[in-house]
């Protein structure tokens, strides 16, 4: 399988998950203050949306790459 192939499956894929899902959320580890033995820390959640469009987009692109390599 060429990278080409590959590379368009992946797209497809991601585009389906991001219209899914919609975004996803991850939390970020930010460290303030050490005070000898104690150390506080302060956990963030942060949410990243994934437009509509950017999962329509990936489709079609994944698509093209597929169908272009195919011929």
């Amino acid at each position: 399988m060429s990278a080409v192939k590959m590379l368009g499956i992946v797209l497809i894929v991601a585009g389906g998950l991001g219209l899914l899902y919609g975004g996803f959320t991850y939390t970020q580890d930010t460290h303030e203050a050490k005070l000898g033995p104690i150390e506080l820390s302060i956990k963030d959640k942060k949410t990243v949306n994934v437009p509509i469009w950017a999962g329509v987009g990936a489709i079609v692109a994944g698509a093209v790459l597929l169908v272009v390599r195919s011929k």
